[in-house]
């Protein structure tokens, strides 16, 4: 089951409107990060069951923060939300271990699809 969700994104709008779109019935508990850096810090400290990964940011971009949290857990479940959705960043991220990609702007059913996604993963273990 779902409880805590990071939010990692440089953007303060970015982090507004993606929290607004997971639902708010379920009780989840979410955090924010701005940066890949301080986002695998939260990480680390917080365990969340799923992460919302922005790719582009300063101090650690989310391509090395994926890949740093996938080495913390290779259960982890990172949800790249981005822009940039060329053929060759998707295929990256996949590569590094992301669970799934969502474009931004995000859309509610587009992320409310993505953590029931995530939930059926980590129903089966």
């Amino acid at each position: 089951m779902i409880k805590n969700i990071l939010v990692v994104d440089d953007s303060p709008v970015a982090r507004k409107m993606l929290v607004n779109c997971i639902p708010k019935d379920r009780g989840y508990e979410i955090h924010l990060a701005d940066n890949g850096q301080d986002g695998v810090e939260k990480f680390q400290e917080l365990k969340p069951d799923v992460t919302f990964m922005d790719l582009t940011m300063p101090v650690l971009d989310g391509y090395k923060a994926t890949e740093k949290i996938m080495g913390l857990d290779k259960k982890a479940i990172v949800i790249v939300t981005t822009a940039d959705v060329q053929p060759k960043s998707i295929s990256t991220v996949m590569e590094l271990g992301a669970f799934t990609l969502v474009k931004k702007p995000a859309k509610a059913e587009t992320i409310e699809e993505a953590l029931a996604k995530a939930e059926q993963k980590i129903s089966q273990g």
